[in-house]
């Protein structure tokens, strides 16, 4: 039986502290009830919790000293802050600092289960990531797997469903977004004992690309003084990535045709064909459709590759894994150093548009770990572009960050709020209260 999610509950008011408990216990929550933050921490650091939720104004210690001290030793545990009405400059405060969360008193019993069962799903999404980055670590796979997106789940499902057909997969989405990861995975998932070989179709002019597809023979052409295999053959029993594959020469396209439709390849001067075994994955950024219409690729060629069509969302349409690639990059590029973004940074990577997408993010991150003296990355150490959206009024609260981003998810679906919900990973009527929460109301149509 999966145990209940274990909630530590810090208010030094009694009666608030048992109405509290008994309504988040109702929503199936373990609740630990205690008076004072030096309490709180004793919990933590002997038994643990997946999720904290205390008042900010107490003796003692306090909220805030509290929320320091979890910070400093427990970074991923999510901590929400309960403050009285018209205190909500400490709250904004408070997440600056490092909560995920706050609710104003008197606490609203459902919304504050909302705001928890939030923070549990990020603690679940936490160690989903850190246990598949191990597993694929284990396996000798590539760093940087990371699904916690709704749109990543449901891709990666599809991946696990098509692994082990030989039938060609067309991966499309925005440079940078992940291809050739997905492409990976599909290698790793397939049972296919041959290597998996990519070649970048961009990389090379058309008769060098023939040649290093296909093989060629001794005297092909000048300069061929040994015989050559080529890269198909190299991947038998295997994966072969054909990345970019938009930008490929009209003779390689037919070529490649003839390979996919017959299961042979031939040679550069070759007299009689090779039988190959490998599965094709092609990948490209750009609209095949108009290449076809436009004449400048195959449509014979497109059908042949477009049998499981796969495409990726932009990390802009994943938000959600945005944070987790971000901490991913700082542990495998900070070579041992506990580096870790400051809050206000934190908003602005979330509010950024990543044209770049996890290239981006990847290559920043390595930057950032040469570069930065510290161990706590802050808004100044980001790029100027980055930091536009927090430009005018200071930092950007992440409480605005979750408000854009709501905005940005019913934009992209046309206010459909169902839509929306199903983008964030989120039921519906949770959507429903970060909008009533943050004022978002639909366009008025005319």
């Amino acid at each position: 039986m999966t145990p209940l999610p274990r909630i530590l509950l810090v208010d030094d008011d009694r009666n608030l502290r048992e109405v509290t408990r008994l309504g988040l216990s109702r929503h199936h929550f373990a609740v630990v009830a205690c008076a004072s933050g030096e309490e709180a921490l004793a919990v933590v650091e002997g038994e643990g919790c997946d999720v904290v939720v205390t008042d900010l104004r107490m003796p003692g210690m306090g909220g805030m000293g509290l929320l320091r001290r979890l910070q400093s030793r427990w970074p991923a545990l999510p901590v929400i802050c309960l403050t009285a009405y018209g205190s909500i400059e400490t709250a904004v405060a408070a997440m600056q600092a490092g909560a995920v969360d706050f609710a104003t008193k008197p606490v609203d019993q459902e919304a504050l289960a909302l705001l928890v069962q939030r923070a549990v799903e990020r603690v679940r999404l936490h160690r989903e990531n850190v246990d598949l980055r191990a597993q694929v670590a284990a396996q000798g796979g590539q760093p940087g797997v990371i699904v916690a997106a709704p749109a990543m789940e449901r891709l990666f499902e599809v991946v696990r469903q098509v692994a082990a057909s030989p039938a060609t997969v067309l991966l499309t989405g925005e440079s940078g977004c992940g291809k050739e990861v997905v492409a990976r995975a599909l290698h790793e998932a397939s049972g296919r004992t041959g290597a998996f070989v990519a070649v970048n179709c961009a990389a090379l002019p058309g008769e060098l690309l023939e040649s290093e597809l296909f093989g060629h023979e001794v005297g092909a052409f000048t300069g061929a003084i040994t015989a050559r295999p080529g890269r198909i053959r190299a991947a038998e029993g295997g994966t072969l990535l054909l990345d970019e594959v938009g930008e490929m020469a009209p003779a390689a396209q037919a070529k490649l045709l003839r390979c996919l439709e017959s299961g042979e390849v031939d040679p550069v001067g070759a007299t009689a064909p090779v039988a190959v075994d490998v599965r094709v994955i092609a990948a490209t950024h750009v609209d095949l459709q108009a290449r076809v219409t436009a004449g400048s690729f195959r449509e014979d060629l497109y059908f042949r590759l477009n049998v499981i069509p796969i495409p990726i969302p932009p990390l802009r349409a994943r938000v959600e894994e945005i944070a987790l690639f971000a901490d991913h990059f700082l542990t495998v590029y900070g070579e041992g150093r506990r580096l870790t973004f400051a809050p206000a940074a934190r908003a602005a990577l979330l509010a950024y548009s990543w044209p770049g997408n996890v290239r981006e993010l990847k290559n920043l991150c390595r930057r950032l770990a040469l570069l930065v003296g510290g161990e706590t990355i802050s808004l100044d150490d980001l790029p100027e572009a980055m930091r536009g959206g927090a430009a005018a009024g200071g930092a950007m609260t992440l409480p605005q960050v979750e408000r854009e981003t709501v905005v940005r998810a019913l934009e992209a679906h046309g206010w459909n709020q169902s839509a929306a919900a199903r983008a964030l990973g989120v039921p519906r009527h949770v959507l429903l209260y970060r909008m009533k929460k943050h004022q978002i109301e639909p366009p008025r149509r005319r």
